[in-house]
């Protein structure tokens, strides 16, 4: 046997890929991994189409093709009143996670610290690890899923290279707000200190709640890589089309990994991508669209005895079960799975030390029938 010294020998299978390989085994309705359960939109498969008739199949730039940069600037000048510079602070990705991974590479070294809010998305720390960082833990409280900024202050030291941020927030819902980005600008404010900010579902927040990005604050901007996707806008998770946004000096030390990666990313549908959203609502209108999914999950579940906890964005609807069961969170979606047809997520995987409140975690992009039969199931729990 080759002896082989793992960077990350505690890795496991994502709690993503192994639910919904038992919502197949079980035959059980899927709303665990995030994805959506209807179709894209028939005109964008068009484009795509389009396009390769065209003959564009061939290798995309590396930092890809100038319309879909061109597109992104409009869509972030439109949002947060600062435009990227398309050909220096631009860079199209092989989805967010393609990005996130390249983004904590390039920038965290042997001995850097990151901080990572938990619970938090599962790509953050292994990225960390492998590359010799360490990621420092800081909670969210339960159940509001809000930072407690003070903490966030007393944990930085002369090591803290990173802080990520995930805005809205996977798994939660939560939301930052104003004053959450002033406290953070607050508190990097004259440091060497780098923002990874996580902004996939930046067009899904509800209840006319506006999305505070960290490209609306000059301390926060200046310091920031942005990582944004279309696969949740767009409902096309399996294109894997993201991007990173970040100023030219971050950029060029991002580009410089990002190239021996993936070096281009997927041409005729970058192509299609960037006429599309040249049409605002084709992105804009997810919002609403998503509202009503997450208004109707919980019309529908409002018999049952989970209890909701706000879920103000993303397509994630949380429910504490602890009236239902005093089982882990692990044991419960494993026995919901196999014996009620219904899969979801346990919450604590998003934990380092599976801190377990009792709280699962539900996909609401699906159809509305699907819901409502999960529901059924669910409500006689």
């Amino acid at each position: 046997m080759i002896k082989i010294n793992s960077k990350l020998p505690s890795s496991s299978e994502s709690i993503f890929a192994v639910m919904s390989q038992m919502a197949e085994q079980y035959d059980a309705i899927n709303l665990s991994q995030g994805f959506p359960g209807y179709s894209i939109n028939a005109d964008l498969i068009a484009l795509v189409n389009k396009y390769m008739q065209r003959g564009l199949n061939q290798y995309a730039p590396m930092i890809g093709v100038p319309e879909l940069r061109s597109a992104i600037s409009k869509m972030h000048l439109e949002a947060s009143g600062f435009e990227y510079n398309l050909d220096t602070e631009i860079t199209i990705t092989a989805g967010a996670t393609q990005g996130l991974y390249t983004a904590i590479s390039s920038l965290v070294g042997e001995g850097d610290e990151v901080i990572v809010f938990e619970p938090a998305y599962d790509s953050y720390v292994p990225a960390i690890k492998a590359n010799g960082g360490k990621p420092i833990y800081i909670s969210l409280n339960h159940p509001t899923y809000k930072i407690n900024w003070e903490e966030v202050n007393m944990r930085i030291s002369s090591k803290t290279k990173m802080i990520i941020i995930n805005n809205p927030h996977n798994p939660s819902g939560a939301v930052l707000d104003d004053n959450d980005l002033k406290k953070l600008s607050k508190i990097v404010k004259g440091s060497n200190i780098i923002i990874l900010s996580d902004e996939v579902y930046q067009h899904i927040i509800f209840d006319g709640q506006k999305h505070c990005s960290v490209a609306n604050y000059p301390e926060l901007r200046d310091r920031s890589l942005i990582a944004g996707s279309f696969g949740k806008s767009l409902h096309a998770t399996g294109w894997k089309i993201g991007y990173i946004l970040a100023p030219d000096f971050l950029t060029k030390e991002f580009r410089s990994l990002h190239q021996w990666v993936v070096f281009a990313i997927n041409t005729p549908i970058q192509y299609a991508i960037a006429e599309y959203i040249s049409n605002r609502e084709t992105y804009l209108q997810v919002n609403s669209f998503l509202q009503k999914k997450r208004d109707f999950f919980l019309e529908v579940m409002k018999n049952s005895k989970f209890i909701p906890i706000p879920s103000k964005g993303t397509y994630f609807q949380l429910m504490d079960y602890s009236a239902i069961s005093n089982d882990s969170d692990i044991e419960f979606t494993k026995w919901l799975c196999q014996d009620k047809k219904v899969a979801a997520v346990p919450v604590s995987v998003f934990y380092h030390e599976k801190t377990d409140h009792k709280v699962v975690r539900f996909c609401f992009a699906k159809e509305n029938s699907e819901l409502e039969q999960a529901a059924k199931l669910l409500t006689n729990l």
